[in-house]
């Protein structure tokens, strides 16, 4: 037991976290003496009433001080005789539970607080969650406060059995429950005097020996590429960290999502050659062949990764925005990061209950189970048997904050027994016969701007010209293709979906399309360039201003959505995100209708 210990405390608001740890470091002997001064001086002024605040020690920034709570992760590294540990301090608060995820990501045991004066509550099974969710099987119920209760064996049973039905309900097959105090220190890392009852081991003396090994290694190896190193002509290597299992020199290993095989020609840990490398250690492979490898490739050797566009993946969503389904995203899975759309929401599992429920939109620190496609394939495995190729995280295309993290449960056997049919007759072949480079020209603005009568013109003229053009226009779709579609987020991110793929294919038959939509998010405007492609898609912002367009409202529409009677109207009630780079930006209400098609077919023309 004398290996590292990566450990997380984590549990509701003011259960006591910071203080378990930081008593524990003092107790120990584990702090220098300018932090004991510190710590000491610190108190006089802290909310203990000048006793020792055992919680500066770990809480490091002012408004965690002033305010008696964890706000960041707090990582402390320390050593006692008998092992070294690194302990993630997170917070308790729910508004912070993306904070305390990541902590629970890097950890290989959870020490999760319960106040024997409140019991287990919602945060409580929340934190245990997402603890079980990013892979721990090790957990120590801390039962704190026992001093507030008297010491009182009875308060103590009732909460162990709730536990254990709470380790039921998460299929927690190591734990272990501590009755502590973590102000007064009892069964911290000395046994209490107040508790002859117990007879079990303190908190620290259990972490000394916890044997968190339970032969659940992964199988064969695995090394998720980050690099490829060409410092010359006469060397290729291949870079990153191996995920599990060990490689040698000669053997020969699979190089996926392409499944070539090639042999280890040499292994390089920093700048020396070895005959073979380790779990955990970067390394330089080069390899006997030339094989097609890139950052988000996987070599592997002696078990099976998959390779899929989609899988259902059990996620923790963090995003302020709710998750609703049809939105693009990015997602990271290993070393590979592509466009991807949550396809549906299979159900949402309720924290407090453990249920399954049916749900259209995800909130906040919310888990649930749903079904993701992505752009290409990526390499992954079942989230129990491989870690690293296992788990993901979803990102907003436009702020870039973390959305989510999850892990895979499986893939979908569509993604398997589904294969693009080539067709003979190739796109270039198609434009080649109609002498034209197939385009998508994406006409976006606010309803009244002049998008739809913009779009009819330009297609007149593009048509006389000897142009084979569609135009797809906003309500000619809804009251066909989609008519089943209404205007609640959802509705207006498959709309733009569909809208997408149906150009897509109309470019691939050789043809110009024109799309007149409001559009009104930049991540579904993002996500129909990837459908269709960037070098095929051209954005025209229509930048008439909403004054302006209220003026023009021919059919009543504004009247009415100021007056409540459309709800989710653009520019209204509903958010308008003005396109950032558009490729031609054109204002109705500064030019006429012939200036704005002769400006705007002289910029198409440099495209065509």
């Amino acid at each position: 037991m004398n290996g590292l210990l990566k450990f997380i405390t984590c549990g509701s608001v003011d259960d006591g976290k910071s203080t378990l740890i930081g008593h524990m470091l003092y107790d120990a002997k584990l702090l220098y003496a300018d932090q004991e001064q510190a710590l000491e001086l610190d108190s006089k002024v802290g909310s203990r009433e000048g006793k020792i605040d055992y919680s500066l020690l770990l809480d490091g920034l002012m408004a965690e001080r002033e305010q008696g709570i964890t706000i960041d992760v707090a990582y402390r590294y320390f050593t006692t005789e008998h092992r070294s540990f690194i302990v993630a301090d997170t917070p308790g608060h729910e508004e912070y539970t993306r904070n305390m995820a990541v902590g629970a990501s890097f950890a290989e045991l959870a020490v999760i607080l319960v106040d024997a004066t409140k019991g287990i509550l919602i945060q409580t099974r929340r934190h245990a969650r997402i603890c079980a969710l990013m892979g721990i099987r090790h957990f120590v119920f801390a039962i704190n406060k026992m001093d507030l209760v008297h010491y009182d064996r009875q308060k103590y049973e009732n909460l162990t059995k709730e536990i254990k039905k709470l380790a039921v309900e998460l299929d927690l097959t190591n734990i272990v429950t501590i009755p502590v105090s973590a102000t007064e220190g009892d069964n911290v890392t000395k046994g209490s005097g107040h508790m002859p009852w117990y007879k079990g081991k303190t908190l620290l003396a259990f972490l000394e020996t916890v044997d968190t090994d339970d032969g659940t290694e992964e199988e064969g190896f695995v090394m998720p590429i980050q690099r490829v190193c060409r410092p010359n002509h006469t060397f290729r290597g291949f870079q990153g960290e191996i995920a599990c299992g060990q490689i040698c020199a000669g053997e020969k290993v699979t190089v996926l999502p392409s499944g070539e095989e090639a042999e280890i020609k040499s292994l390089l840990v920093a700048d020396k050659e070895v005959q073979t490398a380790v779990k955990g250690q970067p390394v330089t492979v080069s390899l006997d062949r030339e094989v097609d490898i890139s950052r988000g490739c996987v070599l592997s050797h002696g078990t099976k990764l998959k390779v899929t566009n989609m899988f259902t993946a059990t996620l923790l969503w963090m995003d302020d925005a709710e998750l609703v389904r049809g939105k693009n995203y990015m997602i990271k899975v290993g070393t590979r990061l592509i466009p991807a759309t949550v396809m549906d929401i299979k159900k949402k599992i309720d924290i407090n209950m453990g249920t399954d429920a049916l749900a259209k939109q995800i909130y906040k620190n919310e888990i649930a189970v749903c079904d993701i496609a992505m752009s290409d394939v990526i390499v992954f495995a079942q989230f129990d048997k491989h870690k690293s190729v296992g788990s993901f995280i979803l990102t907003d295309r436009v702020t870039n904050m973390t959305s989510a993290c999850g892990v895979i449960n499986h893939s979908l056997r569509r993604s398997e027994n589904l294969v693009w049919q080539k067709s003979d007759i190739s796109r270039e072949l198609r434009s080649n016969s109609l002498g034209q480079n197939p385009l998508t020209v994406w006409f976006t603005g606010l309803s009244g701007s002049g998008k739809s009568a913009l779009a009819n013109e330009v297609e007149k003229v593009l048509c006389t010209g000897g142009r084979h053009t569609m135009l797809l226009d906003g309500d000619n779709i809804r009251m066909g293709l989609n008519k089943d579609l209404g205007f609640e987020e959802r509705d207006r991110i498959e709309n733009i979906r569909r809208i997408a793929e149906v150009s897509r294919l109309m470019n691939e038959a050789g043809l110009i399309v024109l799309t007149a939509f409001i559009s009104p998010y930049r991540s579904d405007r993002q996500s129909a360039r990837d459908i269709i492609g960037e070098k095929n898609f051209i954005e025209i912002y229509v930048s008439t201003p909403l004054e302006e367009c209220e003026k023009r409202d021919v059919k009543g529409l504004y009247k009415k959505a100021r007056e409540g009677e459309i709800p989710n109207f653009t520019g209204i009630s509903s958010p308008y995100e003005k396109p950032e780079n558009p490729d031609i930006t054109i204002d109705t209400s500064k030019c006429s209708l012939e200036d704005a098609v002769s400006m705007i077919v002289k910029k198409l023309n440099e495209y065509l």
